[in-house]
């Protein structure tokens, strides 16, 4: 594993698909940009050139005692940086080359300036060139929500064919936007964003953006964007889970069709079919709303709010996967970690964790994880003595899955209670633990 220093918080990356360079936005608040910064320390009389940046790698360790000797340079990541007021950020572009671990080049944005997403769109304009497209936004305050302007800026990545650094970020040409962009998403040779409450869908022009159609009052603000299909789009709105748009071509025309029964704060989304997909909300819930067989036959016309129930869309999602985490989620991603192994949804928490949601294929396999799980609620309690279930059901009851970390313990039972749980379950012990290891091992 190899640790990548960043300037301020990571918010959204992009993979650059022609040169493989990863392309990161980063930003924070209550911070100063690089230059404010200089002159904040200039006038406290701080010798800024003694401090090592935030995105530095530390000092090595001293070999030897009369290295141990040398005072080594201050690092602002161990020290910290001075605070800024409310509505000051900063924030900036890095394009890292993973393979070496360097970072070919940073692009820091202007005063006051926060950039929220990226993402990499191979617009029809440019043949089959990618362009880096920034969502960003000036003078934000988070509560209550207000802006000077945002923006949405359209990148040319150059020099990449050159030797390692020579990349650099060039400029093409900047949107302004009433809203917030908040999330990008590449389609058919175009742009959807999430403006605020709004879907756009925007082709290249040669000095802006040109807006071709948008989904007005989508009800708080797009978090996340999906392409399913050629025709159908997810978005996760930021308080009301999921809705799914049909894009009509020949009218030229977005319009929702479904949406969900359970207002949700999505913190992270990720698609797993066409009528599927799995989210994640701030109180560190983890679901999958999934669309009926009947969706295709029921959407003929859409775009009428009279077609649904209380102003809702006139086909209704189902959560199918329901699990209470304990940390907040922040990424979700459909991966497949090897070619042995199985493909899997994995999820990353703010604390640091990193899991896995492993469909189960056969039924004696979901057979013997049910009933191992309710043995082990049973030989295994938590140890403050709070019920398992009704934490993994802490907002709402967990639906369809086993918690693995629980069925883990079992080697760690004493060896009367794993034959007294494995005789239940018309195994020997060896059997349970082998079939807990092969379960991991479709993972890893």
């Amino acid at each position: 594993a190899r640790t990548l220093q960043a300037r301020y918080t990571p918010r959204r990356m992009a993979v650059h698909p022609s040169s493989g360079l990863l392309v990161v936005v980063e930003s924070d608040h209550h911070a100063y940009g690089e230059a404010l910064k200089a002159r904040v320390y200039a006038e406290a009389g701080v010798n800024a050139a003694a401090l090592l940046p935030s995105d530095a790698e530390p000092p090595p360790e001293p070999d030897d005692a009369d290295d141990a000797r040398v005072e080594p340079p201050l690092a602002e990541a161990v020290v910290g940086v001075p605070r800024a007021p409310d509505g000051r950020w900063a924030s900036c572009v890095r394009v890292l080359d993973c393979a070496s671990g360097a970072a070919v080049c940073v692009l820091e944005l202007p005063d006051n300036e926060a950039a929220f997403c990226v993402a990499a769109v191979p617009f029809k304009d440019m043949g089959g060139e990618h362009a880096i497209v920034v969502g960003s936004v000036r003078d934000l305050a988070l509560h209550p929500r207000s802006l000077t302007a945002g923006y949405l800026r359209v990148y040319r990545l150059v020099g990449t064919a050159g030797a390692a650094g020579s990349a650099s970020l060039e400029l093409l040409h900047e949107t302004p936007t009433e809203d917030v962009p908040y999330a990008l998403a590449p389609f058919h040779g175009r742009l959807l964003a999430g403006v605020g409450r709004t879907l756009r869908l925007y082709e290249l022009g040669k000095k802006r953006l040109l807006r071709r159609c948008e989904a007005r009052n989508l009800p708080v603000l797009v978090q996340s964007v999906h392409v399913l299909s050629a025709e159908r789009v997810v978005v996760g709105d930021l308080a009301h889970s999921f809705h799914w748009l049909r894009y009509r071509p020949d009218e030229n025309s977005l319009a929702t069709f479904a949406d969900g029964t359970t207002p949700r704060w999505l913190t992270a989304a990720c698609a797993l079919d066409v009528g599927t997909v799995a989210g994640a909300d701030k109180f560190g819930n983890v679901l999958v709303s999934r669309l009926g067989e009947d969706a295709e036959a029921e959407t003929v016309d859409v775009g009428s709010a009279a077609d649904g129930y209380l102003g809702g869309a006139p086909v209704k999602a189902e959560e199918i996967v329901q699990y209470h985490v304990g940390e907040l989620v922040v990424s979700l991603q459909k991966q497949r970690l090897s070619a042995a192994s199985h493909e899997c949804v994995l999820f990353a928490t703010n604390m640091g964790g990193i899991g896995a949601l492993l469909p189960v294929r056969s039924r004696d396999d979901i057979d013997f994880l049910k009933h191992l799980e309710m043995h082990m609620r049973q030989e295994a309690p938590p140890l403050c003595g709070r019920d398992h279930m009704f934490f993994r059901s802490a907002f709402f009851p967990v639906k369809d899955v086993t918690d693995g970390d629980l069925c883990e313990q079992f080697a760690s039972l004493p060896m009367t209670a794993q034959r007294s749980i494995a005789h239940e379950l018309d195994r020997t012990p060896s059997e349970v633990l082998k079939k807990l290891d092969d379960l991991r091992n479709s993972v890893l």
